[in-house]
């Protein structure tokens, strides 16, 4: 069975799907970004029969220590999913924000994937990369301009990759998953309420919390997460598949229909 290496397995999707991985026989690899999450998986794989295939270790991919104690495993698979998400207004928030959202969500997971692109091919082994993406790589809702522009960012390197991986036999897909109630929507939403200050900031933190609340306080938008850890146990370790995922088929149908009106759409 193959070996796949999950980033950010320590939460949500990451790690529903290495539980449901190894369930079905794979050899799964779950990294987790602090050390505090490292026992508690251990200890859930123990519970659930799976801890001679379901191994945790600590992986923060923005730790140049972690990647590269990662990269001495051997691994078939690669499931990019680790990131993190900061919202608020594009025009107003800080700088230094931005970056660590590029850094986390983008240029590590670029350099990750580049590191084990370049031991496949020196090895001459078959690979697979399938990073997360998001709903929010294919339209831009206000408040989360910054989250979703690294996840457009990510979307146009999974696509090159594609492209330029062929001829290496390393395949790379994106999964993009609808507003699922995972926690980590919301937890992003909380995020600008600790920099917005209405002396200040010509958006209103009651403004921007009905923002939040017209997206994500929605039955629309708090769907149950078990239907994409489902989709994900059947994307990540396929031979074959759409470069593109996403899940519900609703948000799917949702997203053409936007990027459809965004040829008509006028200032």
């Amino acid at each position: 069975m193959k070996t796949i290496l999950i980033t950010g397995a320590g939460t949500g999707f990451g790690e529903g799907t290495a539980i449901g991985l190894a369930r079905q026989g794979y050899n799964v690899i779950a990294g987790v970004h602090i050390s505090a999450q490292v026992t508690p998986l251990r200890e859930k794989a123990q519970a659930l029969g799976l801890e001679k295939n379901l191994r945790v270790e600590k992986l923060d991919i923005n730790s140049p220590y972690d990647v590269k104690y990662a990269l001495t495993w051997d691994i078939d698979v690669l499931f990019s999913n680790a990131g993190i998400g900061e919202a608020g207004p594009v025009f107003e928030i800080p700088m230094d924000l931005v970056r660590e959202n590029f850094q986390t969500n983008v240029f590590a997971p670029l350099s990750f994937a580049q590191q084990w692109i370049d031991k496949w091919i020196r090895a001459k082994k078959a690979g697979k990369i399938v990073f997360t993406s998001s709903m929010g790589g294919l339209f831009t809702p206000a408040g989360f301009g910054i989250y979703v522009s690294t996840k457009h960012a990510l979307e146009a390197i999974a696509e090159a990759l594609q492209q330029e991986l062929k001829a290496y036999n390393i395949k790379v897909q994106t999964i993009n998953p609808g507003p699922y109630l995972t926690g980590f929507n919301e937890t992003m939403a909380e995020t600008p309420f600790r920099w917005l200050d209405d002396s200040k900031n010509f958006t209103k933190k009651a403004d921007l919390r009905a923002t939040f609340d017209s997206l994500l306080g929605r039955p629309e938008g708090r769907l149950d997460p078990n239907e994409m850890i489902d989709a994900m146990i059947k994307i990540v370790p396929a031979d074959s598949g759409k470069f593109r995922n996403v899940v519900p088929q609703a948000i799917e149908d949702m997203l053409k229909e936007s990027q459809q009106k965004a040829w008509e759409n006028t200032i």
